[in-house]
């Protein structure tokens, strides 16, 4: 059994259903380039090393992170990394999340939780996970490194 698959038998029954259904979306939806594995604890769909060998962090010996899922106590956390910096995708992700949902969206800069099962947008999720291409995803990330560094 891999990490991902433990990691999931552990997830309480609660969550469990939910998060299984959000992974299973991520997979079908995020563009085939990005690849899923373990970092940080977490299911991620990363930039390989093979098409970004920079690294995340200039780190050589890890992939770029794009979207992790994370099941906490009290919520599921999904961690798009694309979202900090591309304000066409964030406003049109906020903006679709009010119309659909009849609850205010939970949301740091990257990170949107989800806090009752019942009510997560998969569709609205499926469709934000295949937004932006591995492509658009490295240069947003090497455009906002350079400016940091500058």
């Amino acid at each position: 059994m891999n990490k991902i698959e433990t990691y999931i038998q552990e997830i309480d029954p609660k969550w469990q259903d939910a998060y299984v259904r959000l992974l299973e979306l991520l997979k079908e939806r995020v563009p085939a380039d990005f690849e899923l594995t373990w970092q940080y604890d977490m299911p991620t769909f990363i930039v390989p090393l093979a098409d970004f060998p920079e690294g995340y962090l200039g780190r050589k010996d890890e992939g770029l992170p794009f979207i992790s899922l994370a099941a906490q106590k009290k919520h599921l956390s999904l961690y798009h990394m694309g979202l900090m910096g591309n304000k066409e995708v964030l406003a049109w992700f906020q903006e679709e999340y009010q119309k659909q949902m009849p609850t205010k969206l939970n949301m740091g800069k990257s990170c949107i939780r989800f806090t009752n099962p019942k009510t997560i947008p998969y569709e609205l999720i499926g469709e934000l996970a295949s937004k932006i291409s591995m492509e658009d995803w490295i240069s947003q990330y090497e455009y906002f490194s350079a400016k940091k560094n500058s």
